[in-house]
């Protein structure tokens, strides 16, 4: 069955929570996040993004089954760890729009969504009236011991999309990591382009 990628109207977000919490609990399980979530934080994180004026939510369904998903909103209604560093470097969080994640089950990777993600989130910045397009990545150190062999960083992309890493803009984010007892700071890196 073929897939097919969708931006949800605001009116179903909603509905899809539940499923997009569990698949970002899943996807982010892997390298490079190892976050080891749950499910209650999802759902308040996930909620609190979708009530962003302008959020947009891109699902990847292999009928009627959620495989994918990818998120954006304003940079003004994110959380202090993501717009503090670009006010502290002056820039225009009106003009510019914050992509959250991007997660898909590993069999469906390699095949266009990611590019149609990028597509859509784009599209969405653009008519919100954003000039501007931003994510970031959380930094890990090469030797990391739970680094898989054949990790392969999906710098290459971002680059082919026009992203491009922002120098001296970064920030920190705490989650917990699987195996661990209590949450840690993860730096993260911006990528930025205009549109």
């Amino acid at each position: 069955m073929a897939v097919t990628v969708e931006t949800l109207p605001t009116a179903r977000i909603h509905a899809a929570i539940d499923t997009l919490a569990a698949l970002r609990i899943a996807v982010f399980r892997e390298w490079p996040y190892l976050y080891d979530g749950n499910l209650d934080y999802e759902r308040g994180y996930l909620a609190e993004f979708a009530a962003a004026p302008d959020a947009v939510l891109v699902i990847a369904r292999e009928g009627d089954t959620i495989v994918g998903a990818a998120t954006a909103s304003p940079l003004a209604a994110q959380k202090e760890e993501f717009l503090s560093p670009f006010m502290a470097h002056g820039w225009d969080v009106g003009r510019t729009f914050y992509f959250g994640e991007s997660v898909l089950l590993p069999g469906y990777r390699g095949q266009g969504i990611g590019h149609a993600f990028f597509d859509q989130r784009e599209a969405g910045a653009r008519a919100a009236g954003a000039d501007i397009s931003t994510f970031c990545a959380v930094q890990r150190p090469a030797d990391h011991p739970l680094r898989p062999a054949d990790y392969r960083a999906l710098d290459a992309f971002w680059i082919s999309r026009g992203y491009g890493r922002v120098q001296g803009l970064t920030t920190s984010f705490d989650w917990l990591d699987i195996g661990d007892a209590q949450e840690t700071p993860h730096p993260m890196q911006f990528w930025a382009r205009d549109l």
